[in-house]
């Protein structure tokens, strides 16, 4: 019995529309930086730059990121400019922080604004000095 070329074209087409929807997430990992930070104690904020709350967070990130230089990495994701990293990290909402360990592993996650204090008490429970 000889394959239906009319099975065979829907099939094929059905394909390629599920890759429109769900691109490979080799494609993520290409578009976004390298986050988190190899060897380092990483926070990341996915938020955007026009976002009531990551606008009130962007002070405290460049303080940090300037005390922290060298120690931990502290990196802002614009997620309206560039949503791939949203679906990358799973995000529900903005602004969110993820906390990962020296070896790549996510250790908190929080939703919203997150204070200067919050953060220093947990990069300090990490191990950041």
């Amino acid at each position: 019995m000889k394959p239906n070329r009319f099975k065979i074209a829907v099939i094929l087409y059905g394909l390629s529309l599920l890759s429109l929807f769900a691109p490979p997430a080799s494609l993520f990992a290409a578009a976004t930086p390298a986050v988190p930070v190899k060897g380092m104690v990483t926070m990341v904020d996915l938020g955007a730059k026009k976002c009531i709350p990551c606008k009130m967070m962007a002070p405290i990130l460049e303080k940090l990121e300037k005390v922290y230089a060298g120690r931990a990495a502290i990196v802002f994701l614009d997620v309206w400019e560039d949503p791939k990293p949203a679906h990358r990290f799973s995000i529900s909402g903005i602004p969110t922080q993820i906390f990962f360990d020296k070896r790549g592993k996510e250790v908190f996650r929080h939703l919203g604004f997150l204070s200067e204090e919050e953060i220093v008490r947990r990069l300090k429970d990490m191990g950041v000095k």
